[in-house]
């Protein structure tokens, strides 16, 4: 029978929110978000895993259920990328067949998208699957002085605008030999389209967290 892993990567030297991992975002704080949405997720994720360098951290998940894998200092780093974690959890636990990367400064994600998702991930033998949100903004760059349309044309309406998506950082499934070969989103990766305004929501800031609470509230 094959095994799906939740993984939540969370560290603790948040360069510009010290300690947002932390925080509180409703009766919560920021990380049992995810580990709550896994939980209820038990039909697909059999077990949740955070990892993390931060004792705080380590302490709020162990109290919500979830397993705790202590990450080295050589994979904690700023530049440091989120696959180093998880294939360090992968070393130091039994073997898995899929990983459900969520990233707990996407803390709000709809009921039903691992669910959703992880029904598409499964019926297509994908390896990899990431959620994706449709961009509605006009993008231009600013070449000698002068502004030149990227996506649209001056004076296109925005409704008109040539389909873009953005990575919206909700949700990632993988297989775990793909993050074995440091891959977490494969170029035959599935791109699972998710309309919704939880998927505005990536905390770095304050202001995103204030945000993100209005958002909450406004949810419930």
């Amino acid at each position: 029978m094959s095994k799906t892993i939740a993984i939540i990567a969370a560290r603790g030297n948040s360069i510009r929110l010290p300690g947002k991992n932390i925080m509180p975002l409703g009766d919560l704080p920021l990380i049992a978000h995810s580990i709550v949405f896994a939980q209820a997720n038990y039909e697909i994720i059999d077990e949740v895993y955070v990892s993390t360098d931060c004792e705080a951290i380590k302490n709020i998940a162990l109290q919500y259920g979830a397993k705790v894998i202590t990450r080295p200092s050589e994979f904690a780093g700023e530049f440091e990328p989120t696959v180093s974690a998880l294939k360090h959890v992968l070393q130091n636990i039994e073997m898995v067949d899929s990983v459900v990367l969520l990233q707990p400064t996407n803390p709000l994600r709809p009921e039903n998208l691992l669910k959703d998702a992880f029904a598409i991930y499964t019926s297509n033998q994908a390896d990899s699957l990431f959620t994706v949100t449709r961009n509605q903004q006009k993008f231009g760059k600013i070449i000698d002085g002068r502004y030149i349309p990227f996506n649209y044309n001056l004076g296109q309406r925005s409704q008109d605008l040539e389909p873009l998506y953005f990575e919206n950082g909700l949700l990632y499934i993988s297989k775990a030999s793909l993050i074995f070969e440091n891959i977490i989103v494969s170029e035959m990766a599935i791109p699972f389209i998710v309309d919704h305004i939880y998927a505005t929501i990536d905390i770095d800031t304050k202001e995103d967290l204030e945000y993100a609470a209005y958002i909450l509230k406004k949810n419930m």
